[in-house]
């Protein structure tokens, strides 16, 4: 039998870091269910939902995680994670959406509002600003737009992008 857990690393960005800890996890026989990693500034954060064998704790994971070089002095969770669920139709992205140009404030806030108003789920997003010029900000959404309010949605946020003075793209996955 299996059980499902909650993995979460915190620290310095350090190159190999993603490679040292999906390797301790593969060696421990642990499954990657979904795994998010991104960088924070100077930190850098690793989460995965992780099926495991029953025998192996919540303690046993985060201890050989603790022994990964590049996680040196990372603040690392691991515990019981019963939300996993196995419909995923609610996390089903259905459209990828960039916007970027200049950093304005509650810029985020208002796209994410737009995707509420449409019922739309947002799954995964990253803000950041572009390389070399922090007055240029760069916004990734992936989203499940529900059937039948796909084109309004997109409409929305195309024209929410470009009141801003933005630039708005989308794609299908």
């Amino acid at each position: 039998m299996s059980h499902t857990l909650l993995a979460t690393v915190f620290c310095p960005d350090r190159t190999g870091l993603v490679a040292g800890l999906a390797a301790t996890l593969f060696d421990l026989g642990a499954n990657l269910g979904d795994t998010r990693f991104a960088v924070l500034g100077q930190g850098a954060e690793f989460s995965a939902v992780l099926t495991v064998d029953d025998d192996l704790t919540p303690a046993q994971v985060e201890a050989a995680l603790a022994g990964v070089p590049e996680a040196e002095g990372a603040e690392i969770s691991v515990r019981p994670y019963d939300t996993w669920a196995e419909s995923r139709d609610a996390a089903t992205i259905t459209h990828l959406v960039y916007v970027s140009g200049g950093n304005r404030p509650g810029l985020v806030a208002r796209l994410a509002e737009v995707f509420g108003d449409f019922n739309a789920n947002i799954v995964t997003m990253n803000a950041q600003p572009l390389p070399d010029d922090i007055e240029h900000y760069a916004v990734r959404f992936a989203v499940a737009i529900p059937a039948g309010r796909v084109e309004a949605c997109l409409a929305t946020v195309s024209n929410t992008a470009e009141s801003l003075g933005l630039h708005a793209r989308m794609e299908t996955p």
